[in-house]
């Protein structure tokens, strides 16, 4: 993750995404080094010069206005979230000192009770890297139940979903359309890399990814954006066998902070089933007590 260039690496890569025929664009037979749009071709659609958008793309300018920064997203055919990463990037904060150490990631007490009250339904809370900050106990046993379900509690110690999928075997193994699943990781730790461009945390886990894992090297380089905010994913459960649930993904208005990731399954099916099968199974169980027989009365 570049400090100062995360804008005109975007702004390159979903230029290269694009192909002439895919804007209307006429190339009569030409041949051409690379499959995405020009430089030239991209600025005349987005109507500013091709000498400041290469300034853009080439990191050597970073005061694109509001006007230009629409004039682009409409240019590469940005949706929603993709526009508002373009945004997040183009006001990221340039020089100045080095970030100090991020402080450990907490939830609050609200956030404990929510988790507590929906018990019997898988949900774990993540912070903005992706760290499991707290989990009940069907959230543990859906997504990670081969792990020690106290990993939480330790701010040096706690599992990282982005990791577990991409690097451990138990976790890819859970999810049928892994590939799926991988991309809305990387998506949102790209919006997460957009808004927090300074985190010396995340910069460092994104590393680790991409040299341990080829995949997700390959993915980062793409620069997909992805908002997952609800999805369906069919799961392998060790425990449960397979079933489908429906992830969704809670998080303040402002966007900040941990998130509450929840599961759920259509009622009534069999996926429903599976997950009322799993809260049973990691229920507490009661200590096996003696059964005291009631005797009679006798009177003399």
């Amino acid at each position: 993750m570049k400090k100062h260039g995360q804008l005109a690496d975007f702004l390159q890569a979903r230029r290269g995404q694009l192909r002439p025929e895919d804007v209307g664009l006429k190339t009569y037979g030409e041949r051409r080094r690379v499959p995405g749009l020009r430089r030239e071709e991209l600025a005349m659609l987005a109507g500013i010069s091709a000498p400041y958008y290469t300034r853009l793309e080439q990191g050597q300018s970073h005061n694109a206005s509001p006007q230009v920064l629409d004039a682009l997203a409409g240019a590469l055919r940005l949706d929603e979230p993709e526009r508002a990463h373009l945004y997040a990037l183009a006001r990221a904060p340039r020089g100045g000192r080095p970030a100090g150490r991020p402080r450990p990631e907490r939830i609050s007490e609200a956030t404990r009770a929510l988790l507590a009250a929906i018990d019997g339904t898988p949900a774990i809370v993540l912070g903005r890297r992706s760290d499991v900050l707290a989990w009940n106990r069907q959230g543990h046993a859906l997504f990670a139940g081969h792990l020690d379900p106290g990993g939480p509690d330790d701010p040096g110690q706690r599992p990282n979903m982005a990791r577990l999928v991409f690097l451990d075997a138990h976790t890819r193994g859970l999810y049928t359309d892994w590939t799926a699943k991988a991309g809305a990781v990387v998506g949102s730790l790209r919006l997460t890399a957009g808004r927090y461009p300074d985190d010396p945390q995340l910069a460092g886990l994104i590393g680790e990814l991409t040299m341990q894992s080829r995949e997700f090297a390959t993915m980062w380089a793409d620069h997909r954006i992805l908002a997952c905010d609800t999805a369906d994913y069919q799961m392998r459960h060790p425990l449960v066998g397979t079933l489908t649930v429906t992830q969704q993904t809670l998080q303040s208005p402002q966007g900040d902070g941990p998130v509450l990731v929840v599961a759920t399954a259509t009622p009534g099916s069999p996926s429903a089933t599976a997950l009322t099968l799993l809260a049973h199974a990691v229920a507490p169980q009661e200590a096996a007590r003696p059964r005291r027989e009631a005797h009679p009365r006798t009177t003399g």
